[in-house]
């Protein structure tokens, strides 16, 4: 027991203060992706909170910090605007609409994981990784250039002059802390050390920059200052349970939940290949989900994994769940009990912050393979970075995929062969090479001479697989075609399901399909562990 224990507390340390610093994080990002989305900063905080804990909990992957996000904010602005435009002035009708949609979004992410459809995560190729990590690193820089912005009574214009200049010196200074804390003592979290740092140089200094206060009260909010969430019974209420909510709502529904699951599970991949662990991409669908259900009825705006913080979380320590527990639970008690001194924050320290996330996320390595990997790889990598910034993150990974998809396909289209050579009786054979599937079939049947062939014919498989229907009707059309040039045709070595697929499909093929086959080449590409078993009798 006393050996679990120090097990499960090794990290301890190193996880609250981790937590700490990412709490600190979520404040503005939270409060941001709110404006974005139309709705009051405590809707964001209390998604960022509820889905943080949730999720820290019971997700898939220790260390991957979750909530409020922009590419979830930027689908839910016409929602919210058309809910509004629904009811009467001042009703508020989009808020309402906005947490139906967000509990649906929970359901559809819990059937994901239901399904295990988590797993396909995996199918995705590191090409569009690259470019998934390249262009969320662009967002997120992008996304600090609106902190450079400061009110002037009517509208939001660029900081100038000794403004600009001292926001330039605290981000600066924050960087340069980030970077140099480390090479001194890795002891210490560089992030959180940054964050006290530069605004005990502000609050000492009197220093007239922008915090977290003056951030939110010029974008129309009130302050931080707030109590637990309440449950939403104005959902069941304001919102008609009816076949028309159900067709507004559910595209919207279904956007937010391929979003979000997409972002997360990458994230998780990511986080993955920085702690060299592995999480449960369906264990996370299933937490997601949850998490949005709960945030929903409890007043929140939805949400996924935050790459920004996650990788925040797990370059100052962050490594078990106790670090995601940790920063939601101080996000709480900051709304409840710190507004005060977290809104004297200046915005610098936490831009700097994630200027060095986007440091550390943007993948470098990219430009020193460019000329070393396929061309077509490189056309993904770049097309998925440009996509996520001029689009939203489902709709890149999604063209990488088809596009990589499309690439193999043409490549292992281009491989199919066919040897041919004749036996001593006057039978042709056609030896062939190569995967048999739908993008192959045209040259498949270019190897062939019906008309001239000899009055036998072989084909020969078991050099090739046969894949998917699209070939299966190929060989149906081909011995058609030898048949009604009065020829005999043999096909051999035919994987087991192809020919119960071919014997469903026409009974002749029991008279063409030769099953009586002695070559071990045959028995081996069929049973392959037939050779591994067999290899375990043997001393080698």
């Amino acid at each position: 027991m006393t050996e679990f224990i120090r097990k499960r507390t090794a990290n301890a340390k190193n996880d609250i203060l981790s937590g700490a610093t990412v709490a600190l994080a979520l404040v503005p990002e939270a409060v941001a992706f709110a404006f974005v989305a139309g709705v009051d900063p405590l809707v964001g905080l209390y998604a960022a909170f509820m889905i943080g804990l949730i999720t820290s909990i019971f997700g898939g992957r220790p260390g991957m910090i979750s909530g409020a996000t922009g590419a979830l904010a930027v689908v839910m602005v016409s929602l919210v605007a058309e809910g509004n435009a629904m009811g009467a002035e001042g009703e508020n009708l989009g808020l309402y609409y906005l947490f139906a949609t967000v509990i649906l979004m929970g359901v559809i992410q819990m059937l994901a994981g239901v399904f295990k459809l988590g797993k396909f995560v995996r199918l995705i190729p590191h090409p569009v990784m690259m470019g998934f990590v390249n262009g969320l690193a662009i967002v997120i820089f992008l996304a600090q250039l609106k902190m450079f912005k400061t009110f002037d009574g009517t509208d939001f214009v660029w900081l100038q002059g000794s403004e600009l200049y001292a926001m330039l010196g605290l981000v600066a200074l924050t960087m340069g802390i980030m970077f140099g804390l480390p090479k001194l003592t890795k002891k210490l979290p560089e992030a959180l050390i940054a964050i006290l740092v530069v605004s005990a140089v502000v609050i000492f200094g009197k220093l007239d920059v922008a915090t977290v206060g003056s951030f939110i009260r010029d974008g129309g909010g009130e302050g931080l200052k707030g109590g637990l969430p309440q449950f939403q019974t104005d959902i069941f209420t304001k919102v008609p349970f009816n076949l028309q909510t159900l067709k507004f709502i559910f595209p919207y529904a279904l956007i937010l939940a391929a979003v979000g699951l997409i972002e997360s599970l990458m994230t998780l991949n990511l986080v993955d290949e920085l702690t060299e662990t592995r999480g449960n991409t369906n264990r996370e669908c299933m937490a997601q989900g949850g998490a949005n259900i709960v945030t929903g009825l409890f007043g929140g705006m939805g949400g996924c994994a935050m790459i920004g913080q996650s990788i925040i979380n797990i370059k100052s320590g962050g490594r078990t769940r106790l670090s995601g527990i940790t920063a939601a639970v101080l996000l709480l008690m900051f709304i409840l009990f710190g507004s005060a001194y977290i809104e004297k924050i200046p915005i610098a320290a936490l831009v700097g912050v994630m200027f060095m996330v986007v440091v550390g996320t943007f993948a470098w390595s990219s430009f020193r393979i460019m000329n070393k990997i396929p061309l077509s790889d490189v056309v993904v990598l770049i097309a998925v970075s440009v996509l996520t910034v001029i689009f939203d993150l489902a709709i890149a990974v999604i063209a990488g995929v088809i596009i990589s998809a499309l690439v193999f396909s043409w490549e292992n289209a281009k491989r199919i062969r066919a040897r041919k050579r004749m036996k001593e009786d006057g039978t042709k054979v056609y030896e062939i090479w190569g995967p048999l599937f739908f993008g192959s079939i045209i040259a498949f049947n270019e190897k062939f001479d019906v008309k001239n062939d000899p009055g036998n014919v072989e084909i020969d498989f078991v050099e090739s697989r046969v894949s998917d229907h699209s070939a299966i009707e190929a060989i149906f059309n081909l011995v058609n075609k030898y048949e009604a040039e009065g020829k005999s045709i043999k096909l051999k070595h035919l994987s087991e399901d192809c020919k119960v697929l071919l014997y469903k499909s026409s009974p002749k093929f029991r008279e063409v399909i030769v099953e009586a086959i002695d070559d071990p080449r045959y028995h081996l590409a069929e049973n392959p562990e037939r050779f591994t078993k067999g290899l375990g009798e043997y001393k080698l």
